[in-house]
């Protein structure tokens, strides 16, 4: 099993299948791709990834790329931890949770890279539009996490990691974020597998 991600591991899609490869316990090497070369458009590289981005899970010839692809087809593929509730309906929440995470709240994402959680380089003040989407991001979080849940569905799974980590966006940087989504995001960042790609050595950023 290969995984290719990003060479600063800042991508918080290739976090979410390095996390759910670690929960599953499977053996997996790891093949890093400079975006800032990129090497993505590469033809060794679009021989292999359909889309061109990283995160892409290569088994027996078989590649795949985009994370919830990636993680939906671990947890349906091997035994483990279960990367998803086992109730369909939380099942297909969790889905939707990850889809939203990765189509909106644009102006978290540009304001508040992951480089401020991996390299500790903090963004400026908020601009308008992203405090405004920071209060929905707020909203929703609470919305899904009643009485100061731990996890979002009863038990642990990968869409934990997807809200902590963009939660953590500002968290890391100082933004007010409400203290019970603030407990929430710190105890899902303690998770052994979480803490795996934490602690992974990167590069120095450029022209920091």
């Amino acid at each position: 099993m290969l995984l290719y991600v990003d060479n600063q591991y800042a991508s918080p899609y290739a976090m979410s299948v390095f996390v759910a490869l670690h929960e599953k316990a499977v053996p997996f090497r790891v093949q890093t791709v400079d975006l800032s070369k990129g090497q993505n458009k590469k033809s060794e590289y679009t021989a292999i990834s359909l889309t061109q981005r990283v995160p892409t899970l290569v088994q027996d010839g078989f590649a795949l790329s985009e994370s919830s692809a990636i993680t939906e087809y671990l947890n349906e593929t091997f035994p483990g931890n279960s990367l998803y509730p086992s109730d369909p309906r939380s099942r297909a929440k969790a889905r939707q949770v990850q889809a939203w995470l990765r189509s909106d709240l644009m102006p978290i994402r540009q304001e508040r890279t992951t480089e401020v959680i991996f390299y500790g380089r903090p963004g400026g003040p908020l601009s308008s539009s992203a405090r405004v989407v920071a209060e929905h991001l707020f909203a929703v979080a609470s919305a899904l996490l009643p009485g100061g849940s731990e996890n979002l569905f009863g038990a642990w799974c990968i869409a934990d990691v997807d809200l902590a980590l963009m939660l953590n966006r500002l968290i890391m940087n100082g933004d007010t974020v409400p203290k019970h989504l603030v407990s929430y995001a710190q105890r899902q960042w303690e998770r052994a597998s979480v803490q795996q790609w934490v602690k992974q050595q990167r590069p120095p950023l450029v022209n920091m």
